[in-house]
């Protein structure tokens, strides 16, 4: 059970694999009003300028299964400031607290959704627009087919099932790999 003062971060993409924090439990969760998309376009961590990938976010409407980390409160600001690093590097991302649903009931959640509005927002892809971006792109933390992947096989790990993420994973890895244009190179060589 959750000591007092403890808080709770809600992840539903990267953070699910790859949390980067200290945590003192980890527990699924269901977010409601939100759903999982890929619905940022990168050109920074999983793309360029030049070649734009795609990460997931937040959007409207629906509901998104994930995980929910509880963080000690002496360990919160250190936690919190990461995160924010992390995920606020465009602004494309905002911070919430919004209630989550665990099997022992409801925590307040930080967590992070997609700003609509942002100039990195993307709205319209069709499936084949997203696994020609996501097959074809890299930025400085690798290859954005890797991201979905790792995404994929996580959720399968954990229980947490998403059909739409699944089907994008299954005809992204049926693809070739791409190979990095030499932008790319020069960001991962650097």
């Amino acid at each position: 059970m959750a000591a007092a003062g403890d808080c709770w971060v809600f992840a539903y993409g990267s953070l699910i694999w790859r949390p980067g924090f200290a945590f003192l439990e980890a527990v699924p969760a269901t977010l409601h009003g939100y759903h999982r998309a890929f619905c940022i376009y990168s050109h920074h961590y999983r793309g360029t300028p030049e070649r734009r990938g795609l990460v997931l976010g937040l959007a409207r409407g629906g509901s998104c299964r994930g995980m929910a980390f509880r963080v000690a409160a002496d360990a919160w600001a250190e936690t919190l400031g990461y995160l924010r690093e992390r995920e606020l590097v465009t602004n494309v991302y905002k911070e919430r607290l919004l209630p989550v649903r665990l099997a022992a009931g409801v925590v307040e959640a930080v967590t992070y959704v997609a700003d609509p509005g942002h100039e990195q927002y993307a709205r319209g892809l069709t499936f084949e627009d997203q696994v020609r971006m996501i097959a074809g792109a890299a930025g400085i933390a690798g290859r954005n087919r890797d991201y979905l992947a790792a995404t994929v096989q996580e959720m399968e790990r954990l229980g947490l099932g998403d059909g739409v993420l699944h089907r994008l994973n299954r005809a992204v890895q049926a693809l070739p790999e791409a190979p990095l244009g030499e932008h790319e190179i020069a960001r991962h060589a650097g």
